[in-house]
């Protein structure tokens, strides 16, 4: 299989990546790290939005009567350490794995500074990283609350130029219905972003929605967990759900 994109933006749900929604995933991690891996050094430039909603959730905040602001800089905080975790497992993977032998390297930027640990979000830096055929992944949200890491992933693709937005996600497709509620939910293979948007359905906020449409960056939503459907999805098979202008 070989990449139908030269660059793409991965979203990754927190949740996705811990035991039943919670924590780590040493397992999911490394899978995970090994497809991304693998899409690199094929020569596909590979960016990451990881959520942090498998350490913090917002809603939490919200339970507890905690400052909206302040609630979103925890999830924000979040992000960091699900994005270090994936660069260690990605950097490992990768020892030899690139051109001529080369280890392929992984950043992570963050719109918050915290410059011991990581690189500061610079737009122009983290497209020099992507020609450079390391991995970058975005953390910290879009460094402000209120803002959702879908809302980053959308912003992020559309700032470094990425051709399709990947949504990795526990479902492997967007239904009609909530299929866990409604039995006679039907998934749908193929949806315009408009519709999505009048029909309310549960994909991305509808500031993600917009951004894409407005840039036309096609959104392929598809589940994490099946086999290779990472690397499926990047080098073109039809899996999930495609929303793209109507």
């Amino acid at each position: 299989m070989k990449p139908v994109y030269k660059r793409v933006l991965i979203k990754l749900s927190g949740e996705a990546l811990g035991e039943n929604g919670k924590g780590f995933s040493p397992e999911t991690i490394q899978k995970v790290a090994g497809e991304i891996v693998a899409l690199a050094a094929q020569g596909m430039e590979v960016a990451l939005v990881i959520g942090g909603g498998n350490i913090w959730r917002g809603r939490e905040g919200a339970m507890m009567a905690m400052d909206r602001a302040t609630a979103d800089y925890m999830g924000m905080l979040s992000t960091v350490l699900n994005a270090l975790a994936m660069q260690d497992a990605i950097e490992r993977e990768g020892k030899g794995k690139g051109k001529d032998g080369a280890d392929i390297g992984c950043r992570v930027q963050t719109a918050i500074e915290m410059r011991q640990i990581a690189e500061p979000y610079i737009r122009r830096r983290a497209i020099r990283h992507l020609e450079k055929g390391r991995v970058v992944i975005f953390a910290c949200g879009t460094g402000s609350p209120y803002f959702t890491t879908d809302t980053t992933a959308a912003l992020r693709a559309a700032e470094i130029g990425a051709e399709a937005l990947l949504l990795a996600k526990n479902t492997d497709y967007i239904y009609t219905a909530d299929p866990k509620k409604d039995p006679a939910a039907q998934p749908i293979p193929e949806i315009s972003y408009l519709e999505v948007i009048d029909r309310g359905l549960a994909v991305m906020d509808n500031s993600a929605l917009t951004l894409c449409m407005d840039n036309r960056i096609p959104i392929l939503v598809f589940g994490l967990k099946g086999e290779n459907n990472i690397m499926r999805v990047a080098c073109g098979e039809r899996i999930g759900t495609i929303v793209k202008a109507g």
